[in-house]
């Protein structure tokens, strides 16, 4: 086989490996966000509402701060079973892929750059190990000035997984103003 199509196909394969040590990485990153709502509901029936759900997603009250008006959440997110074998799955496609490459440039090694296959279950267990993790969500409220018309309206900030203020957006619907 011709050398320079032999080390252009290594090139981009070893260029993929890469890659796919970024994305295993990232599928543990840290990805928190912040959302606004506004409402015309009182506090008095907000905070109950927000913390049943809370409640019902298994996070517990760590901490309140009544000087801010501010409640922090805290609960335990599970690994993903889909994900680790996914992942695993995608290790051992990069691994496969450069196990033949590495086999076919140095052809001294026979067949033993093959058994790279066997890392791709670290993929899996590094992002078990890393991604089930305590926690936060934090829950703010504060009282809007309204102009003119005697409606209060109250702003709700949530900081939190984004994951999980996608889930909180979906259920709070209609019935909340993102601002």
């Amino acid at each position: 086989m011709d050398t320079t199509i032999l080390s252009s196909t290594f090139f981009l394969t070893l260029l993929m490996t890469i890659g796919l040590l970024f994305f295993i990485r990232a599928s543990v990153k840290d990805r928190t966000e912040e959302l606004q709502w506004v409402t015309e509901q009182p506090e008095e029936a907000i905070l109950p509402e927000l913390q049943g759900y809370f409640d019902r997603r298994a996070y517990r009250v760590k901490a309140v701060d009544g000087e801010r008006n501010q409640v922090t959440f805290e609960g335990y997110v599970r690994p993903s079973w889909f994900l680790a074998i996914f992942l695993t799955l995608l290790a051992a496609v990069g691994m496969l892929c450069l196990g033949l490459i590495l086999s076919m440039v140095i052809p001294q090694g026979g067949n033993v750059f093959l058994g790279l296959i066997l890392l791709s279950p670290v993929a899996g267990w590094f992002y078990w190990q890393k991604s089930g993790r305590m926690e936060q969500v934090s829950l703010q409220v504060k009282s809007l000035e309204s102009s003119g018309d005697n409606s209060t309206q109250n702003r709700i900030t949530v900081t939190g997984h984004r994951d999980e203020l996608a889930v909180l957006k979906q259920t709070l619907g209609p019935r909340y103003s993102q601002g």
